[in-house]
């Protein structure tokens, strides 16, 4: 075969591979994972962004197929991207990829509306099934998490109404993604300001997190809530 064919066979491929927005703040991580999926013949990064407002904008202008998208970032956190590309009826199909392994993350994330979660220790090649799964409009779930949640391999099922099923039978105990942010700075060492700052917040709107964490742990104060979230493995101080 010429190189001239072999050059055009390989720009049709990539006229019809799967479109990829990498959302994260890390600039390294996102490089790395661009040269993961564009060893793929199938797989075409169209863009980075760095932080929430730029992922809802650059998304909602390259209309990808998939957005990877971090949890934590600054401005909008990946959850308020999801939802106000839920509400802006995008077509994009999202993949959290975060280090957040709790029920609560997973839950919240999958019932307003992303399709993927994975974990960012994910092995490539699981990265790569991920996509095209998602692509084809199921689901794809970490697999630990998927066989702690939903009690196996949870891949092309229906997870969104099983997600907010979830939700709804234990939503008294179930804490918010924002107050999940807030514990993750306690187990930092942040103070009230340096919570607000970090979230781009106004202190009484953490004290009010932190009254809705109380309430919700059935704690007192702060110790006592990093305490059981600990114990119970809602987050980890990795």
């Amino acid at each position: 075969m010429s190189f001239l064919r072999q050059r055009q066979l390989k720009g049709r491929n990539r006229s019809m591979a799967i479109k990829i927005l990498i959302a994260d703040d890390h600039a390294l991580l996102r490089q790395g994972i661009k040269r993961v999926l564009n060893f793929e013949d199938d797989l075409e990064v169209v863009g980075e962004a760095e932080d929430g407002q730029e992922t809802l904008a650059r998304t909602l202008v390259l209309q990808p197929d998939i957005l990877l998208l971090d949890l934590n970032m600054p401005g909008l956190s990946g959850l308020e991207v999801t939802k106000q590309l839920q509400a802006a009826k995008c077509k994009t199909k999202i993949i959290a990829l975060t280090i957040h392994d709790s029920d609560n993350y997973v839950l919240e994330m999958l019932k307003n509306g992303a399709l993927g979660y994975l974990l960012k220790d994910v092995e490539p090649s699981v990265l790569i099934k991920s996509i095209h799964v998602v692509n084809e409009g199921n689901a794809f779930v970490y697999p630990k998490l998927s066989e702690r949640l939903f009690g196996g391999a949870a891949e092309g099922e229906d997870l969104t109404e099983k997600a907010r099923e979830m939700w709804r039978e234990s939503r008294s105990e179930r804490l918010t993604t924002r107050e999940m942010d807030v514990l993750a700075c306690i187990a930092k060492g942040f103070s009230n300001q340096d919570i607000a700052q970090a979230l781009c917040v106004s202190e009484k709107t953490v004290k009010n997190h932190l009254t809705n964490i109380f309430r919700k742990l059935n704690v007192n104060d702060r110790t006592q809530a990093l305490v059981y979230v600990l114990k119970h493995k809602i987050i980890s101080l990795e």
